[in-house]
């Protein structure tokens, strides 16, 4: 199937960012099922132990998928400003370039993670009976990082230049071809953790050769030879635009792995119901993502486009949107996420009832604050997409102060209660610095427009 772009400088804000989210949104959910599947299925057919293994690798595999997106969506900044502006010679150089850079880094993560994975893991004081299964889990998640490279950058293209859907056809095809192989690797062939994450990374090859053969499709990505000779100045800027995001997902990262360092001190049970949680929180924030994406390419294209009105008008939309989605998200889960977690946690009645109020303790508590995740999400997109990738670094610093200092404060003064609290007070932080950031970059974008 051919990929279709599409200009967002024209027509109505809303109905432009809501078009663009939805397909996102459906694709963000077929994305979750690949750890929702993964965690349901090795619950309920290996156990708490087990489904506390993924917890303990979740941060670790978190940071390197996190590092990936912060370098393709950086890219894919640069791409959205220079489709705005029908600038489709510079266009093609520029993807041309961003994808010899995914290449490359993607070599430079597989060989970190790998060296890093069982030092990290011993770090944060991982249990000895689960640092077995979560270093099988890492080592198979790891080998497959070109191919999550290869997904992510040509997913960024394809939303760079306003298509939302084949990125959705791609995740929806990957996420069945997913519970496919889970069910088989898991449950028919009993290859445990192994089978879960060799079925993702599987899956995972499916989805970047559909987007592959779309890109291929679209005319004004007709490459030649000369689009692939390096630019260095090219390359230096794609990189200032990447290297920031890349950074801010990973320190939000490294604070989840010292939040994690808190959770696996009190022991098993409440790793596993902290776990199951935070395998919901993808879905949590599943539109958040999407209305981000949506707003990077929007703002970008506008900006490019010389539209400085049109980013306000959108961003106004887009948060209003955003506010409401998040509540009745919150709602859904506060009427049954009990329900929904229980498909995660399996074993003795006594394990299963204390696993079980945990985890829906700690989705009560994230579900009443969303809205304030989801202001995040736009709020930072915007700045994304304006081209400021250094204020959004900053927001990621904020988050990990707050994070950091919560989870090893507040356990003192409130016992486990407090690590439930890590989360919304990263948000919060977050907000002050992207939300005032994001008034004060507008004012400028006015001013020098001359509004």
């Amino acid at each position: 199937m051919a990929a279709r772009t599409q200009s967002m400088t024209e027509g109505k804000p809303l109905k432009l960012i809501v078009a663009f989210s939805l397909p996102l949104m459906l694709g963000n959910v077929f994305q979750q099922l690949y750890t929702v599947v993964d965690t349901m299925v090795v619950g309920q057919a290996l156990g708490v132990g087990a489904l506390a293994a993924l917890g303990a690798a979740d941060w670790l595999n978190w940071m390197v998928l996190g590092t990936i997106q912060g370098f393709t969506q950086g890219f894919s900044i640069r791409m959205s400003h220079e489709f705005g502006a029908g600038m489709y010679d510079k266009l093609r150089k520029t993807v041309a370039n961003s994808i010899l850079l995914a290449i490359l880094s993607s070599i430079v993560l597989l060989a970190l993670s790998q060296a890093a994975a069982r030092p990290v893991l011993t770090l944060l004081q991982t249990p000895e009976a689960i640092i077995g299964d979560s270093m099988t889990y890492l080592r198979i998640m790891f080998a497959g990082i070109p191919v999550v490279m290869a997904y992510n950058i040509l997913a960024s293209i394809l939303r760079a230049l306003g298509d939302g859907k084949t990125p959705l056809y791609a995740m929806v095809m990957a996420a069945l071809i997913n519970v496919g192989l889970d069910l088989l690797f898991v449950l028919g062939f009993h290859w445990g953790i192994a089978g879960a994450a060799g079925a993702t990374v599987i899956a995972q090859v499916c989805s970047g050769l559909f987007c592959l053969f779309s890109i291929l499709k679209i005319p004004v990505l007709a490459f030649t030879k000369e689009d692939f000779r390096i630019g260095g100045r090219l390359c230096l800027h794609l990189m200032k635009l990447g290297l920031p995001m890349a950074f801010q997902n990973a320190i939000i990262s490294v604070g989840g792995m010292i939040v994690q360092f808190v959770v696996n001190g009190f022991g098993v049970l409440f790793i596993a119901g902290f776990t199951a949680t935070n395998k919901l929180y993808g879905i949590l924030e599943v539109a958040a993502t999407s209305y981000g994406y949506a707003m990077v390419t929007y703002t970008g294209q506008n900006l490019g486009a010389g539209k400085i009105d049109r980013i306000s008008k959108g961003t106004r939309a887009a948060l209003a949107t955003a506010v409401v989605t998040s509540a009745v998200i919150a709602a859904a889960m506060l009427l049954f996420g009990r329900v929904i977690l229980g498909w995660f946690i399996s074993g003795s009645p006594e394990d299963v009832a204390a696993t079980l109020e945990i985890a829906y303790h700690y989705l009560a508590i994230m579900s009443v604050f969303l809205p304030v995740l989801y202001v995040l999400h736009v709020t930072r997109s915007c700045l994304q997409g304006m081209g400021n990738t250094l204020l959004p670094m900053l927001s990621g610093v904020a988050e990990f102060v707050m994070r950091t200092g919560t989870a090893m404060l507040l356990p003192l003064f409130f016992g486990s209660e407090g690590i439930f609290y890590a989360e919304i007070l990263a948000w919060f932080g977050a907000d002050v610095i992207l939300v005032t950031s994001y008034i004060v970059q507008m004012r400028k974008l006015k001013g020098a427009a001359g509004d």
